[in-house]
């Protein structure tokens, strides 16, 4: 029987889920699978600890996770567990961005999640370590943790080293402004293909607050990863040294029978969101934090997210708004110092207990602010009083929207409406310079259900900036915005256009009002004339008719509750973890 590492006492397996293919005589079939890939009898009566990647060779953000997994695998042996690594898919957004394949990106977030589930649950894994890279993978992995409910560790593959072009760091979203340049006869296509090749010099995920990064700091703020495993870029040893010690703590939280509903709280999901908003994060922060929630059963809305990034202050100077990428901060002393501000300052529960055995406030003593940096300010000096991230609703959002203000000057806009019923409708308007200083774009019917899938929007946005029209001009869609979007760029407007949204009832020259000071987003359109236009409206089709796209779009829920596609928690009658 395998020993607790620190009691030194067996641990029991008679309620483990893998007794129900290694213990007994009627197992032995289900043994003789593990014995032919040359696990040893001891081995195979020691629990069974899944480690699961979204390893591939997509993009560099997921590249150097099957090399951490293999340290995640040693630190699990040394504890005295036997590691079954597998992997799930990824969708890139820097890749499918711009085009069709970005509806396949928030349908990988529940297909990940699925396909750890199904994985974990076929085999009857005791406990699970996840790596994940890019963008929806973190939330992936993190909802299939909570909805299994097994002792669980996340770890993030890292963040990309930023390339230098001109004296200056740069990441991929610099590089989709240069298209706007570029379009706008500013940069020459010698220049754009020498900054390209510059761009993105390692392996790792994008290196500002985009989503990747966001998730990663709300894993740490979460609880569901190890202190200060988010910060080392992937190239770095340092990972290695993370991930066996990932691999040694899901152990130790199968000796103790700590699991990630114990450590996903209400307390623990409004610390992620304040570290969303400190730290700039991503729009889409907005959606994940509520599918999170609800695998735990747990009612935590969009509305619930602003209302946390309302009341926090805005303090890491990062990329998209800022100067600073994601090394940086690592430099500094990572997502730690961070919250060790927050925690001083009284927005963070530091009775939250971690995937350590131990609190929030307890992982953090010790932890000293760097005074001599200018990455993170004092909570005395922030960028704003108030997150980067803020809610909106109105008139044309009754379900609400979401925009990123981190290191906007001018928070409100009144402007006329011109209106795209998909995004390459309006990056063709953009590129050919169709519109005007005051326009407002509104791109619709790319919500969950009308896109399908929810796209993101940096290419149509990147154009707009590359082109000096930045702060000139609004946008607000049903669909998505990426982590790296900047500008005044209001995203996951509901109901959605496709249910009949007001989004959708807009025409040309509505005149549409947005003030993120105090949260609204309305048209200046009378109820009356909304009603009168509602009565002609028709639901529009679109040609993902069959396929994994077309069965998100039957199942898929409102952006407002986190784009969710099964019932949750709430409608569990039992855990796998209990089986």
């Amino acid at each position: 029987m395998p020993l607790d590492e620190r009691t030194k006492t067996p641990i029991d397996k008679s309620k483990l889920p893998s007794r129900h293919v290694t213990v007994g005589p009627d197992k032995a079939p289900h043994r003789s699978y593990l014995y032919a890939m040359g696990l040893s009898e001891e081995e195979i009566m020691q629990p069974l600890v899944g480690v699961a990647t979204c390893w591939n060779e997509a993009a560099p953000c997921n590249i150097a996770l099957s090399r951490q997994a293999q340290a995640v695998k040693f630190g699990v042996k040394a504890a005295a567990g036997t590691p079954r690594e597998f992997c799930t898919i990824t969708v890139t957004d820097g890749i499918a961005m711009g085009h069709q394949g970005m509806k396949a990106s928030l349908v990988s977030r529940e297909v990940i999640a699925d396909s750890v589930e199904l994985t974990m649950r076929g085999h009857s894994y005791d406990a699970l370590v996840g790596l994940a890279g890019c963008d929806k993978s973190l939330p992936g992995m993190m909802m299939a943790m909570v909805r299994l409910n097994v002792p669980s560790v996340f770890m993030y593959g890292g963040s990309i080293l930023p390339g230098r072009w001109k004296g200056k760091d740069v990441t991929v979203q610099d590089l989709f402004e240069a298209v706007g340049k570029h379009s706008a006869g500013e940069m020459d296509e010698a220049e754009l293909r020498k900054m390209e090749c510059v761009t993105c010099p390692s392996a790792g995920s994008c290196g500002g607050q985009y989503t990747a990064n966001t998730m990663a700091c709300v894993s740490e703020a979460m609880g569901l990863a190890l202190p200060g495993s988010a910060g080392a870029p992937a190239p770095y040893e340092s990972r290695d040294a993370y991930a066996e010690a990932s691999g040694r703590a899901v152990m130790e939280l199968l000796a103790s029978g700590l699991r990630p509903r114990d450590i996903v709280t209400r307390k623990a999901l409004e610390n992620a969101a304040v570290i969303v908003a400190a730290t700039g994060g991503s729009t889409n922060a907005a959606l994940h934090l509520p599918a999170i929630a609800h695998e735990c059963g747990i009612d935590f809305d969009l509305h619930a997210v602003a209302e946390v990034f309302r009341r926090t202050p805005y303090i890491a100077d990062l990329k998209p708004g800022g100067r600073y990428v994601a090394k940086d901060m690592y430099e500094i002393g990572g997502v730690p110092v961070v919250m060790r501000e927050l925690l001083d300052g009284g927005y963070l529960h530091g009775d939250c207990i971690t995937v350590t055995g131990k609190t929030i406030a307890e992982n953090l003593e010790g932890v000293v602010f760097p005074d001599d940096q200018d990455v993170i300010r004092r909570l005395s000096n922030p960028l704003s009083s108030w997150g980067g991230v803020v809610g909106l609703k109105g008139t044309l959002a009754p379900e609400g929207a979401i925009v990123k203000v981190a290191g906007m000057k001018n928070l409100k806009f009144r402007g006329t409406a011109l209106c795209f019923d998909c995004e390459e409708d309006a990056f063709k308007a953009v590129q050919e310079r169709r519109y005007k200083e005051g326009d407002v774009f509104v791109i619709r019917y790319e919500g969950p259900k009308g896109g399908p899938g929810m796209r993101e929007m940096l290419a149509t946005t990147a154009a707009i900036y590359g082109q000096g029209m930045g702060d000139k001009v609004a946008l607000i869609t049903d669909g998505r915005f990426s982590g790296a979007t900047r500008g005044f760029c209001i995203g996951h407007v509901g109901p959605e256009a496709a249910v009949g949204g007001p989004i959708g009832l807009l025409r040309d020259g509505d005149i549409i009002n947005i003030d993120a000071e105090a949260g609204i987003l309305d048209v200046e359109v009378s109820e009356e004339e909304l009603a009168e236009r509602r009565r002609s409206w028709q639901p529009r089709g679109h040609n993902y008719n069959a396929g994994a796209i077309w069965k998100y779009a039957q199942t898929v829920g409102s952006a407002e509750k986190g784009a969710i596609t099964h019932p949750g928690a709430k409608a569990e009658t039992h855990v796998y973890a209990d089986v």
